[in-house]
């Protein structure tokens, strides 16, 4: 049931791209709590062009390059939203010292911020509330804490429009009913990253024992490009490389027709949550029980616990929530076969 609308709400997350996503829920779940509340985000430029198309939602796109000029221009943007007032409540969901600072420019009665033990960058500094605290979880229950905290009831809805264009864009890129595998091999962090080796053996299994067509997406980077080239190069069977042809809401159309997902720990891995569809994540550097994809992270390729074993001498448990292990290396520990036996296990349990 829903409550009487109090006055505007602001979500002040901007980035990064898979951090967005799992915002979605929160909006969802509080738009359910109050269908008629104004609510607005602050966003980055790049994560407004994946999730801009939300509705009910009043984006204010902030420039994180832009400096004090962005700043001003977001101070006008807000003011004018408000007719000079505030917001009864800012949701401070990010744990920078830019967004913490950027929070300034947002005024509020109430500022919600993480718990004591999570908040970083002075971040007690910008708030007046606190989520509570809670036993670690996934980066997505820490989020919905925030609607929660507000008396809202969770939802854990990714959903977001898809437009017409886009969907036509993708039945032209992937024509045919054919199921196909979209493999996204790259992260942002290259330590994340597997090796080519293992992607062309994975691919060339699930080409000739699964059926399904082989499609290499990413961005236009250098380093993206010359991966899925080489992937492409070592595959046995064929594939179709997109890599930097396609627009954030055109890769998220061709993933809703995907019969699964390949991704590092990465933003695409939790596009394929939005997507709606299985997603294979290969874990070696972060723990996927905190960063994986949200509906699929026991079906993850796991080798944090082997990682914190040899290069921090103790058990993942032990280590402190979130560490990473980002060491040159690391993701070899990411045997092909078991990738593969990962893969075989989720495709036999979504199996229609």
């Amino acid at each position: 049931m829903s409550t009487p609308n109090p006055g505007p709400l602001c979500l002040l997350r901007l980035s990064a791209l898979g951090d967005v996503t799992h915002v979605l829920p929160v909006v969802h779940s509080l738009q359910a709590h109050w269908p008629g509340r104004a609510l607005h985000w602050v966003i980055g430029k790049l994560e407004h062009k994946l999730v801009g198309a939300l509705p009910g939602v009043r984006f204010h796109v902030y420039d994180k390059r832009g400096g004090r000029a962005a700043r001003r221009q977001l101070t006008r943007e807000v003011a004018e939203a408000l007719h000079g007032g505030r917001f009864d409540d800012l949701l401070l969901m990010q744990l920078s010292l830019r967004a913490n600072l950027l929070s300034r420019a947002l005024p509020a009665r109430a500022r919600w911020g993480y718990d004591r033990a999570r908040a970083k960058e002075g971040h007690g500094l910008f708030i007046n509330r606190r989520i509570p605290a809670h036993p670690d979880g996934h980066v997505a229950q820490t989020l919905m804490r925030f609607a929660t905290a507000l008396g809202a009831t969770p939802r854990w809805d990714w959903s977001l429009p898809e437009a017409p264009a886009d969907a036509q864009w993708a039945r032209e890129a992937a024509p045919g009913d054919a199921p196909y595998v979209v493999i996204s091999p790259c992260s942002s962090h290259e330590r994340r990253n597997w090796h080519v080796e293992g992607y062309a053996q994975l691919a060339d299994h699930l080409a000739s024992q699964h059926g399904l067509r082989v499609l290499l997406c990413g961005g236009p980077s250098a380093l993206e490009r010359e991966v899925a080239a080489a992937i492409a190069a070592r595959m046995r069977q064929p594939s179709l490389n997109l890599v930097g042809q396609d627009t954030l809401p055109q890769f998220l159309a061709l993933l809703r027709r995907a019969r699964l997902l390949v991704s590092p720990d990465s933003g695409p891995a939790h596009f394929g949550t939005v997507a709606g569809i299985p997603v294979l994540g290969l874990y070696a550097a972060t723990d996927p029980q905190r960063s994986g994809p949200f509906h699929w992270r026991d079906y993850a390729a796991n080798a944090y616990p082997e990682a914190a074993r040899r290069y921090r001498g103790r058990e993942a448990g032990e280590l402190r929530w979130g560490h990473k292990i980002e060491e040159a290396g690391v993701m070899d520990l990411l045997q092909p076969q078991a990738v593969i036996a990962a893969a075989d296990r989720l495709l036999a349990d979504t199996a229609a």
